[in-house]
């Protein structure tokens, strides 16, 4: 009798322990890659300005003073007594393109900038201001390239992005990798595209995301990393014995009430 009780015993140890296995995910990136090899990178979509993107566009000469009009601030417009003055204050110059996907640029009126990439923009003004003054060099930059990277990753948030190819592998260096969490085989993009919302899965472990389409990254990305069934499990652990220390607290505190209450009643 007792070999079939130790018996039962022992397939129910065994099938707790099996139950309790953790989820076999690779941490490892791009696992499948086991050779060195070559192959043509994806090309990345050139950044198209619209509207509520912020520029920063500087002009500068050999004579200072023939570019200054071009960097006036709005508070400075008025007077154009100093000009070298203005130029230096124009640093911090920048413009937001309005709904209709122009901006105000001094001297040359409005100008149409949506659809434009970057390299245009620069192109065209470089154009435009050659003809009024000798020699001008334009720089315009995207002020407001920025992606978010959620979830699973040590440092979540807002990513600053300073360049014009920024790549998936980028955002996640950048958010200080993801944890060992993190699950590498579905990571989600939400991408707006032209009012139109995508939501891609990048395959982390496949070598076929650095030739994918989505590699690099758009303004305004969001990348969640999803938690592995571990964390799922601790959360709702840690969940569950939070509320349990709760009421126990809870019941601690009424006992503790009432009995005082019994003592003071026999007392008297």
């Amino acid at each position: 009798m007792l070999k079939k009780y130790f018996a039962a015993a022992a397939v129910i140890l065994s099938l707790a322990l099996t139950s309790c296995k953790a989820p076999k995910e690779s941490l490892t990136y791009f696992e499948d890659l086991t050779e060195v090899s070559q192959v043509a990178m994806p090309q990345s979509v050139p950044l198209k300005l619209g509207p509520d993107d912020e520029l920063f566009i500087y002009v500068s000469s050999e004579e200072p003073k023939a570019a200054a009009p071009y960097n006036m601030i709005a508070s400075a417009i008025s007077n154009r007594d100093n000009l070298v003055e203005t130029n230096q204050q124009a640093r911090s110059q920048t413009y937001i393109v309005d709904t209709k996907g122009d901006i105000l640029f001094p001297e040359l009126g409005v100008i149409h900038v949506a659809g434009m990439t970057v390299e245009q923009l620069q192109k065209y003004l470089t154009e435009r201001i050659s003809k009024l003054i000798e020699n001008p060099i334009v720089v315009v930059q995207m002020v407001n390239f920025r992606v978010s990277v959620l979830g699973e990753v040590r440092n979540p948030g807002p990513v600053i992005v300073k360049r014009n190819r920024y790549s998936i592998l980028d955002a996640l260096a950048d958010a200080g990798d993801m944890t060992p969490y993190g699950v590498r085989d579905e990571v989600l993009l939400i991408r707006d595209n032209n009012g139109v919302q995508e939501r891609v899965m990048l395959n982390l472990n496949s070598s076929e995301t650095l030739t994918s389409p989505y590699f690099y990254l758009q303004p305004n990305d969001y990348i969640y990393v999803k938690p592995n069934e571990i964390r799922k499990a601790n959360s709702r652990y840690n969940s569950e014995n939070g509320y349990r220390l709760q009421v126990v607290g809870t019941i601690v505190s009424v006992s503790s009430v009432v009995a005082s209450l019994v003592i003071a009643l026999a007392v008297k």
